[in-house]
This record gives structure tokens, C-alpha cells and sequence, in this order.
């Protein structure tokens, strides 16, 4: 017959329960020295099976998004932000914009931060349990256009729409060709009000043509991003330049 304590680790490994298995036994002891109840040892393990898991969701989270690690808020200057992104920042923070599947649009020259703003914005997400995909533009339209050779092209979009926002970077720095700019479209309007999008694109929206070749087909992409959106404008001075100044 198995001993008490045989029983509760083969329950707990049953029921997937690593963390209080690997600690229930500590934290038993420190209950019987600080007097806890039995409901303060229970709460206890409960928080630290929590907790684990947690951080593990996070770290897978963060692996699958392919975020770059430097690109956070720990080594972002937001003094240089202009006063109208700035005070956007904390409800990009706190996510409030996805439950409402907004999309966030960051426009500005080459170098001004765009990117790092988003990708940092990125990382707060993941710490709030949130799923975020980090692709640029160029790589994004060459996975569509693959999966819809394989006939694949629904399935590939199914996936996409399991991230609660999909950070594209640099949307028109590679110009499409017209079966480029029709899986791109495909995406957004697959996308729209479905889920967020987070763009950066050195290309004004006057400009947009370019990417997807068609008066119409722009109109229309403009169209499904600016309905439920943020707008962010970095008209700054290039980072890159201002470091090399600097030097």
C-alpha cells in the first residue's frame, strides 16, 4: 500500500502539477512554524503553481513572437517622442487597444524609432499574457504567398489570427508585385476587426500606392487600418544620426 506521501505526488503528477509537487513538502514545514490554516498553506501552493505557470505562458509567449530581445523599454528614450505619442503610451501599455482590435500605426523617417517603440510596446504585452507576432512586411508576404501556392493560404491565415496582434514592420520598404499586394490585402481584410495590427512604414499613406498598385485596393487597405485606429507620428530626427552626431 503507498505511504500519504507517495499518494499526494502521484496525484499532483496526474493532475500536472509539478511546482507544488517540487515544494509542497517546504512549504509544509513553513506553515507548521508560522501556524499557518489550512487555508493559507492551500492559498500558498495554489500562487506559486500560478505563478510558475505564469511566467512560463510568458516565456513561451516570447519565444514564438520572435520580438527582438534589445528592442524594449529599458533601453528606449521616450523623452524623444513627441507629445501626442507619449501621451498614447500608457493605453498602449496596458492593452486596451486589443480587446477593441485597434490597430496601431507608426509613421515616421528611417531610423526614428518606429520599430523599437512597437516591438517595447510588444514585450508589455507578452508580460500581459498576451500572444504578439513580430514579422517584417517582406517576410510576411512571402509566408502568404507560399502557404497559398500549397493551397494552405485559409490555414495560414487562421494561424496568424490566433496572435492578439501582429507587429508588421517596414509595410512598403519592399515594393510588392501585384501577387504580392493581393496576399498582403487578403491578410488585412482577413485581419480587420478581428484583431490588431501594429505597422511601421516610412510611406505616408499618400504614398501607399506603391505598395499595392491599385487607387481602388489602397483606398480600401487604408480604408480597414484607419477605422479602428491609433495613429503615432514620429517626425524625429533619425537615433542612428543623432548617436553618430553625438560621437
Amino acid at each position: 500500500m503507498l505511504s500519504d506521501q507517495e499518494q499526494i505526488l502521484n496525484n499532483l503528477k496526474q493532475l500536472h502539477m509539478p511546482t507544488i509537487r517540487h515544494n509542497y513538502e517546504n512549504i509544509a514545514d513553513q506553515a507548521r512554524a508560522e501556524s499557518w490554516s489550512y487555508e493559507q498553506y492551500l492559498l500558498e501552493l495554489l500562487n506559486i503553481e500560478c505563478q510558475v505557470r505564469r511566467q512560463n505562458r510568458i516565456n513561451r509567449n516570447l519565444q514564438v513572437s520572435k520580438l527582438p530581445p534589445s528592442k524594449t523599454f529599458e533601453n528606449f528614450d521616450k523623452k524623444r517622442l513627441p507629445a501626442k505619442v507619449a501621451n498614447h503610451l500608457n493605453v498602449l501599455i496596458n492593452g486596451s487597444f486589443l480587446t477593441r482590435s485597434e490597430n496601431i500605426l507608426a509613421f515616421g523617417n528611417p531610423g526614428s524609432g518606429k520599430t523599437h517603440l512597437l516591438c517595447a510596446i510588444g514585450h508589455e504585452l507578452i508580460e500581459k499574457g498576451k500572444q504578439v507576432l513580430f514579422i517584417s512586411c517582406g517576410q510576411l508576404v512571402q509566408d502568404l504567398l507560399i502557404a497559398k501556392k500549397e493551397l494552405e493560404l485559409t490555414k495560414k491565415l487562421k494561424k496568424l489570427s490566433g496572435f492578439d496582434a501582429v507587429i508588421v514592420d517596414d509595410i512598403g520598404y519592399v515594393q510588392q508585385s501585384r501577387e504580392e499586394m493581393e496576399v498582403l490585402f487578403t491578410f488585412l481584410a482577413d485581419r480587420y476587426e478581428q484583431g490588431s495590427l501594429m505597422i511601421t512604414s516610412n510611406l505616408p499613406f499618400s504614398k501607399w500606392e506603391q505598395i499595392f498598385k491599385d487607387p481602388m485596393t489602397t483606398a480600401a487597405a487604408i480604408d480597414r487600418l484607419v477605422h479602428h485606429s491609433i495613429i503615432l507620428e514620429l517626425n524625429i530626427d533619425s537615433y542612428r544620426m543623432e548617436q553618430a552626431k553625438n560621437k
